[in-house]
């Protein structure tokens, strides 16, 4: 019994003392970039309110002003976005802004929660600033970790939608069904509250998720549904977290442009 309750107590000082390498996977190597793609792109320096000097891609589209600010997951950086970029652009026709956090790819300073709400403020005031787009021409998507980052930008500005790709409700949710015996809830300093954010979004909302996900459980999507205001969407894909898009690219790239289409 004591060993057992060492064994424990040492877990829930480890897990707490390592949580934000749990939650932030950093890359730093941009291993392609749309011009690998046949994409002409523009790589865009811009900085955060707190001074952070922040980088992401432009890809840009002949006769069309609508923008899809685009935030990745936590293990990705903006080099594992191009099959989404190639879907968005070539197959979607939108113009691109995708950009890494605070600690990925050639974005300085290291991720924090806060910090990367920041990011995602700045990439915006970015669009509507200097390239003069206007906040009913972009719409927010996140995926998986930025799915989060996505909905706490949306309850601060008016875009014209939000889409949440493969999201979890709250990533303190998802620790605590990661390790249940743990006390998760009391411990960990992540919140990362999509469920929350969304509940005061009055912007269209596309829900995207795979009864397959390994990762980030499919009832996740549906509480996040639930909570959405009208008018909302839910598109129900296959495939694990990683690769579901690919898996289901037909009914992704449907799904998204019939989503569009109505708003």
């Amino acid at each position: 019994m004591a060993v057992a309750v060492i064994i424990y107590l040492f877990l829930a000082i480890y897990k707490f003392l390592t949580q934000s390498n749990g939650v932030f996977h950093t890359k730093k190597q941009i291993k392609a970039t749309p011009f690998d793609i046949k994409l002409y792109f523009e790589e865009v320096s811009f900085k955060s309110s707190d001074g952070i000097n922040l980088s992401g891609w432009f890809v840009p589209v002949r006769n069309s002003r609508e923008v899809m600010l685009v935030f990745h997951g936590n293990g990705e950086n903006i080099s594992d976005g191009l099959t989404l970029i190639d879907y968005l652009k070539r197959k979607m026709g939108l113009n691109v802004f995708i950009i890494d956090y605070r600690g990925y790819g050639k974005s300085e300073g290291k991720p924090t929660e806060n910090g990367t709400y920041l990011d995602a403020r700045a990439a915006w005031e970015y669009l509507t600033g200097p390239k003069k787009i206007k906040p009913q021409d972009i719409i927010i998507f996140g995926r998986s970790l930025g799915g989060a980052i996505a909905a706490r930008l949306a309850r601060e500005v008016k875009p014209r939608a939000l889409i949440l790709d493969s999201t979890f409700t709250s990533i303190k949710d998802l620790a605590a069904q990661m390790y249940p015996y743990l006390p998760v809830r009391k411990f960990f300093r992540f919140n990362y509250p999509t469920i929350e954010y969304l509940k005061e979004i009055n912007s269209p909302v596309l829900i995207i998720h795979s009864s397959e996900d390994d990762y980030i459980p499919f009832s996740h999507a549906i509480r996040l549904y639930n909570v959405a205001k009208e008018p909302k969407q839910f598109l129900k894909i296959a495939g694990k977290h990683n690769k579901n898009y690919i898996k289901s690219e037909k009914i992704y790239i449907e799904g998204i442009k019939y989503f569009i289409s109505g708003y």
